[in-house]
């Protein structure tokens, strides 16, 4: 059964009414079908599916009224090596307007893949400063949705929208010569670099969306969908998620990356959301960094192998 927000509290509320340890509320941004139900009809909301395969916007459907957004079209530039660094202001502000997004409109996010893909949608509306307060994430996605409510085939079309913004805010973003310099040269104490790919792209065991396997010498993995729940696509709690990155200081400057900017989004949201204050994303990630050659690679589990363990 699908786990929904409004579960979550009252299974709080009973287990502080009988001496349990309360399960701990999800981020406020996060809403379930219920919330989006009541709210689906709102004249300044617009919402926004991320689907892993797109075409399924038609083929499967979406929730009704919801906007189509092309994962790697949209969400990287298209003119750069490699696609998923981050898209231009100018470029993402023409698509925002596209989808109809005005300054007072509240933004639904969605997918179907444990809200990964919608996260590097909401990390770029944080990049170029959307003002948050007005996003929210669907938890648990099409899963959610579609368990008691219909999909819609039809395509959707808004009128153009009006919002501005701002210029990149380069405390949540580094290219890959601060990775290089600070994590792989100077060894800074006070920065840690962190891998959310799964596993066995980290140990180079499988090799995906790159020429080269393995990590970035230095880099901690810890998997960011494994914050969520497999079936019901949701958020885990806050317990777990600190368990999961029990690991990683709080005190600390922390850089992450994936393959393609999606799960690194997602470990961002996570971070975040568990008060790490500085937490910056490589721009081009595993896709950039595992495709040239020249740059430095360490396989196998652990982060460091022996030419630099030294």
């Amino acid at each position: 059964m699908v786990r929904s927000l409004r579960f979550l509290l009252l299974v709080t509320v009973l287990g502080a009414a009988s001496g349990a340890a309360p399960v701990e509320a999800a981020p406020a941004y996060l809403v379930d079908a219920d919330w989006l139900a009541e709210h689906i009809d709102d004249d300044n909301l617009v919402l926004l599916e991320v689907r892993y395969h797109p075409h399924r916007y038609f083929t499967v459907g979406h929730i009704p009224g919801a906007v189509q957004v092309q994962r790697f079209k949209d969400l990287g530039d298209n003119t750069a090596s490699p696609l998923m660094r981050f898209p231009s202001k100018d470029a993402f502000q023409a698509t925002l307007r596209r989808w109809g997004v005005n300054d007072d409109s509240t933004l639904v996010l969605y997918d179907d893949a444990r809200t990964a893909l919608a996260s590097r949608l909401y990390f770029l509306l944080a990049l170029y400063g959307f003002p948050m307060e007005q996003v929210k994430v669907l938890n648990g996605g099409t899963v959610e949705w579609s368990a008691f409510n219909a999909l819609s085939q039809e395509p959707v079309e808004r009128a153009p929208g009006n919002f501005t913004l701002k210029d990149a805010d380069a405390d949540l973003l580094v290219e890959w010569t601060d990775v290089y310099d600070d994590v792989v040269s100077r060894r800074d104490p006070g920065v840690v670099l962190l891998d959310a790919r799964p596993h066995d792209m980290y140990t180079g065991e499988v090799i995906r969306h790159s020429i080269s396997g393995g990590h970035i010498p230095g880099a901690l993995n810890v998997v960011s969908l494994d914050g969520t729940d497999a079936q019901a696509q949701t958020w885990l709690g806050d317990e777990a998620l600190a368990a999961l990155y029990q690991d990683i200081p709080k005190d600390r400057r922390i850089y992450v990356y994936c393959h393609d900017g999606f799960r690194m989004s997602l470990a961002w949201m996570q971070l975040r959301h568990l008060g790490y204050a500085d937490v910056r994303l490589y721009n081009g990630g595993w896709s950039h960094w595992g495709n040239t050659l020249t740059l430095p690679v360490v396989e196998g589990a652990a982060p460091l192998d022996d030419d630099f363990a030294l």
